[in-house]
């Protein structure tokens, strides 16, 4: 059986302090001086993912778990899928933390690619990976997951937990209702994710939560080939490569460029 690690309760407690603006943000109405302030605060987060962003290129999000090791062949799957990416020339974009994130980051930081991360402020991943050209710290899960989504041409995910699922179904949820286009997306590890597609097609069709094409907006494989073949085949020939904007030098902007 795969050990699974232990959090210690004192990085428990440190995490609950952490969490506590995005509690204050739900908590309910506060006053108008106060939630303006706090407003202000997540429009200069949005600003800030811009502006690091907006050179980056064609982008492919790889979604994953925090917690998996090096050796793990889930760790290696997603490394070899950065690869594979990089080869392409696309730039490989995760959540910037250790596990699959850091696999598909050294996988593209390896072929010569250009590796980015967006990485969220956690206990257990607060600090980004080591495999990365790019990266940004954000305080709310919702300004991360735009980031991430506003500038891929696909997405492939990988074995995770509820940060994935919530990922690859709030990304789904947004194809289903024509929020954004139908990029490709990947999942990889199918004996992981089996019974997640038995639910699909076996309970959600049968009692019309979803349409029956639905599930098929998802390809399942474990081939990082395949992935990565289906991902330039959808991506190029239905929504084709946009321009990379030019930086401004009157601005201070300039082109994120790979590490070497």
């Amino acid at each position: 059986m795969k050990e699974i690690p232990i959090i210690p309760q004192e990085v428990r407690d440190w995490g609950r302090v952490a969490s506590r603006r995005d509690r204050a943000l739900l908590a309910g109405p506060e006053r108008r001086g106060s939630e303006l302030a706090r407003a202000t605060r997540i429009f200069f987060e949005f600003i800030k993912g811009f502006r690091a962003l907006h050179f980056v290129g064609p982008c492919v999000t790889v979604f994953g778990s925090a917690r998996t090791v090096e050796g793990d062949p889930h760790y290696e799957m997603a490394r070899e899928v950065g690869r594979r990416l990089a080869a392409e020339g696309f730039a490989t974009m995760t959540g910037g933390g250790p596990g699959i994130m850091e696999a598909a980051n050294r996988g593209a930081r390896e072929a010569g690619g250009l590796s980015i991360g967006c990485n969220i402020e956690l206990p257990l991943e607060q600090d980004h990976n080591e495999y990365l050209d790019v990266w940004i710290d954000f305080c709310h899960f919702f300004v991360r997951k735009v980031m991430l989504v506003k500038y891929s041409y696909g997405f492939i995910v990988l074995p995770g937990g509820f940060g994935t699922m919530d990922e690859i179904f709030e990304t789904a949820t947004l194809m289903q209702t024509g929020k954004i286009a139908n990029f490709p997306l990947v999942v990889m590890g199918r004996e992981f994710w089996s019974g997640l597609f038995d639910f699909l097609r076996g309970t959600m069709v049968p009692e019309g939560t979803i349409d029956p094409e639905d599930p098929d907006r998802f390809l399942l494989t474990d081939s990082p080939q395949q992935a990565v073949t289906h991902i330039l085949d959808v991506a190029m020939s239905d929504h084709g490569v946009h321009r990379r904007p030019r930086p401004s030098r009157w601005l201070l902007e300039r082109q994120p460029r790979p590490q070497v």
